[in-house]
């Protein structure tokens, strides 16, 4: 049985700006919490509008020059088989708007393969899984994020598994290629859902009102391989962060007012 600190909880913010300054808060708070005493901080980020924005928030926000970002490792949930310096690509995004603001060493910073890297999709989803083993636990192969971030679309996809594909039934590697991706561009790399879940804390970011019944499916226990985003549960905690617009569909009693 699933413990109580692990159930989902639903968090709700007037509007988009609203939400993301929240998030971000709490986003400096965990990562101060987690490496005050000099422990590593694995975090996986996310990439879309809302994913930007929260970085924004947070590298605007005074605490940020808090934390020892040399304890933090920064990862992708997945990627956009781009070149390096396409604007779609989740990575430059997070540069943008949150990695070239702090002092965090580059080799800190994980990047999947460019698709102008040399390597072919699926070398680079290959060498992405062996990246993830180098900070690998006794128990997995991969790090456990602190915090792994993730977007939810209007279909109830995460990172790059979308529903009814193959992708999202993978749990023996650690990272996978996704070609004919239903949503452009067509080639990306994607974490699997052992990973995902592997998370302390699974953090899903989402607003308007097309994700309302995305949220209303993934909270009502919908089956995770056509709502990936209801399969999605990080073993600490699970929160959906949203607006007053995704939230239309939500009953009040699963809203968490005091988390």
């Amino acid at each position: 049985m699933q413990a109580p600190s692990a159930e989902k909880r639903v968090v709700v913010e007037a509007t988009p700006a609203a939400l993301a300054t929240s998030v971000a808060d709490r986003f400096l708070t965990r990562v101060r919490a987690r490496t005050r005493n000099g422990r590593i901080a694995h975090i996986a980020l996310t990439g879309g509008s809302m994913g930007a924005a929260v970085l924004r928030a947070a590298a605007e926000h005074p605490r940020a020059a808090k934390i020892d970002w040399s304890l933090v490792h920064f990862w992708w949930g997945d990627e956009r088989f781009v070149a390096r310096d396409d604007a779609d690509r989740n990575a430059l995004q997070s540069r943008a708007a949150l990695l070239d603001h702090i002092p965090v060493p580059a080799e800190n910073v994980h990047e999947v393969a460019a698709s102008d890297s040399g390597l072919s999709l699926d070398e680079a989803a290959t060498a992405y899984a062996a990246e993830l083993a180098e900070f690998g636990t006794e128990e997995h192969a991969w790090p456990s994020f602190a915090v792994c971030f993730l977007g939810v679309g209007p279909d109830g996809h995460i990172a790059s598994l979308f529903p009814d594909r193959e992708e999202v039934t993978v749990t023996d590697v650690a990272a996978l290629p996704v070609r004919n991706s239903p949503k452009p561009p067509p080639e990306r790399v994607t974490l699997t859902r052992p990973v995902l879940n592997s998370s302390k804390r699974v953090w899903l970011v989402l607003t308007g009102a097309d994700k309302a019944s995305a949220l209303g499916l993934a909270l009502a226990g919908a089956s995770y391989t056509s709502v990936p985003a209801a399969g999605a549960k990080g073993r600490k905690r699970t929160v959906f962060f949203v607006d007053e617009a995704a939230a239309s569909e939500v009953s009040p009693d699963l809203i968490d007012p005091a988390y």
